[in-house]
C-alpha cells in the first residue's frame, strides 16, 4: 500500500513521541523533537501562502529547515545549489514533495520531481537495509541540494533518528565530530573517504555503517579504509530513483569493484539488451519535470551499465555514454582507472580521451599523486591490452568535480583535449 505521509507528519508523530530527544545537531546547536518542531512552524507560517513550489539557495541548516517548513506548509521544496538563485515559475504540483536537480555530471541537469509515496517508498526500504533506526545518528555531510543529502531527512524522520548535519564536507570536522559523537552511519563519496583517510580519522566503534556511493569506489581505496575499520557498505543510487537503489551488505560475502550488492525490497533491477541497468518499483519518479524517463513498460534505462550475478547482487560497469572506442575496441575508462588506481603513488586517477585520425579515443589519464609518469606507463603496460593503454600521462593538483563531489565529466574532457596541444 502506498504511504502517503509527508515529512512534516513524521515529525508530529515523533515529538509526540519522544518531545526531548535529540533531532538535530547544526552547527554547534541541538534541537529536540519539540523545538524543532516549533522552529519549523514558525519558519513556514513566514513562507507565501500558496501551493507552487518554493526554490531556494542556502547552507545546510537553511535548507534543512525549509524542507520540514515547506512540507508542513504543504508546499514542494526545491533547493537549489548555491551558484543557482532562481528557478522558473512552476505550477501546482499536487503530491509532489521534493524537486531535485541532477548533478548534470554526464549532461545537462534535469529536474526530477518526487512524492510522498516515492520518498517514504525509498527511506522504508534503506532502513531495512541499512539498519536505521531509533536513537541511531547520521552524519550527514552530503550536500542537501542534491537526493544524498535530502534522503537522510526522510530516513531519519522514519526511523525516529537523530541527525549531524554538517555544512559541507570538511576532513577535520567530520574526523572531530566522527569521535565527539556517537554517530552509527554516515554517507560518503569516495573523494571523501579518501580525505578522511589521508587525515588519519579513524571510525568510532559506534559506526556501523559507511554508506559509499555517488562514484565508483576502487580496490586500493577499499583495501586501505578495511584495514583501517571501516565498515564500508558500497552503493548504488540516482535522484530518479529517490537515493538508492542496491547497497553491499559486508556480511554478504568478498567485495569486488563495481559491486554494490543486493536491489532494496521492491526495486527491480533488470539488465537491458543494451547492458544498461534498468529500474522499477514504487520509488522511482514518474517522469522528469519537462516530461520523460520512465519507458511504457514503467522501467527506467539509467544510462549505467551493469550485471547481475546469479545471487541477484548488482554489479555497476560504468555509464554507457563514457565508453572509448580505441583503436577499434570499445574501452571504458572505469577498467583503465580501476587498473591504475592500483599503482603506488595514485591518490585520484581519471580517465578522458582526445579525438585522433588514428585511434579514433586517444585516452588520456589525469592523475593526482606523486607517482611517476613512466611507473604507471610500465604498470599500464604490464596489465592492460594495447588499446586501453593511455597514450599521455597528466599530472594534476587535483581532478574537476561537481558540486556533488562527482567527477565534471565535460571538464575531464576539456583537460585531455588540451593533453595532445
Amino acid at each position: 500500500m502506498a504511504d502517503h505521509r509527508s515529512l512534516a507528519h513524521h515529525l508530529q508523530q515523533a515529538a509526540g513521541r519522544r518531545p526531548v530527544a535529540p533531532i538535530l545537531y547544526a552547527g554547534g546547536q541541538r534541537w529536540t523533537y519539540a523545538e524543532w518542531l516549533d522552529d519549523c512552524r514558525q519558519f513556514a507560517s513566514g513562507l507565501e501562502d500558496n501551493w507552487q513550489p518554493l526554490a531556494r539557495s542556502g547552507d545546510s541548516l537553511a535548507l534543512a529547515r525549509l524542507t520540514w517548513a515547506c512540507s508542513l506548509a504543504g508546499r514542494p521544496f526545491w533547493p537549489l545549489a548555491p551558484e543557482r538563485q532562481a528557478a522558473p515559475n512552476l505550477p501546482e504540483l499536487p503530491g509532489i514533495a521534493l524537486i531535485i536537480s541532477t548533478s548534470g555530471s554526464e549532461g545537462r541537469p534535469r529536474a526530477v520531481p518526487l512524492g510522498t509515496v516515492q520518498l517514504n517508498a525509498a527511506a522504508a526500504a534503506a532502513n531495512a537495509r541499512l539498519g536505521l533506526t531509533t536513537g541511531d545518528l547520521w552524519l550527514n555531510c552530503m550536500p542537501l541540494f542534491h537526493i544524498g543529502g535530502q534522503s537522510i531527512l526522510w530516513r531519519c524522520a522514519r526511523a525516529d533518528a537523530a541527525m549531524l548535519l554538517h555544512d559541507g564536507f570538511k576532513a577535520e570536522a567530520v574526523g572531530n565530530d566522527l569521535q565527539r559523537h556517537r554517530v552509527t552511519h554516515i554517507s560518503l563519496v569516495p573523494a571523501m573517504l579518501a580525505a578522511l583517510l589521508d587525515h588519519g580519522v579513524a571510525p568510532p566503534a559506534s559506526l556501523r555503517v559507511a554508506l559509499i556511493g555517488g562514484a565508483a569506489l576502487s580496490r586500493p581505496l577499499y583495501e586501505r579504509a578495511t584495514v583501517a575499520g571501516w565498515k564500508l557498505w558500497p552503493s548504488y543510487g540516482m535522484s530518479e530513483s529517490s537515493a538508492l537503489v542496491a547497497a553491499h551488505d559486508p556480511a554478504d560475502g568478498p567485495w569486488h569493484e563495481g559491486l554494490v550488492g543486493r536491489p532494496l525490497a521492491g526495486t527491480g533491477v533488470s539488465i537491458g539488451d543494451d547492458g544498461c541497468i534498468r529500474l522499477r518499483g514504487q520509488q522511482l519518479m514518474t517522469g522528469y519535470l519537462d516530461g520523460g524517463g520512465i519507458e511504457p513498460d514503467g522501467w527506467l534505462r539509467s544510462g549505467d551499465l551493469g550485471r547481475l550475478d546469479e545471487a541477484g547482487r548488482l554489479t555497476v560497469l560504468g555509464r554507457a555514454d563514457d565508453m572509448l572506442i580505441s583503436g577499434g575496441h570499445n574501452v571504458h575508462p572505469q577498467e583503465i582507472e580501476s587498473c591504475l588506481a592500483a599503482c603506488p603513488g595514485v591518490r585520484e586517477i581519471a580517465v578522458s580521451a582526445r579525438p585522433d585520425p588514428v585511434w579514433g579515443d586517444l585516452i588520456v589519464a589525469l592523475v593526482v599523486g606523486p607517482a611517476e609518469l613512466d611507473a604507471l606507463q610500465a604498470h599500464a603496460r604490464q596489465h592492460l591490452p594495447s588499446a586501453a593503454l593511455p597514450r599521455r600521462l597528466v599530472r594534476l593538483d587535483r581532478l574537476p568535480r561537481n558540486a556533488a563531489s562527482k567527477f565534471d565529466r565535460q571538464m575531464l574532457r576539456d583537460l585531455a583535449a588540451k593533453a595532445g596541444a
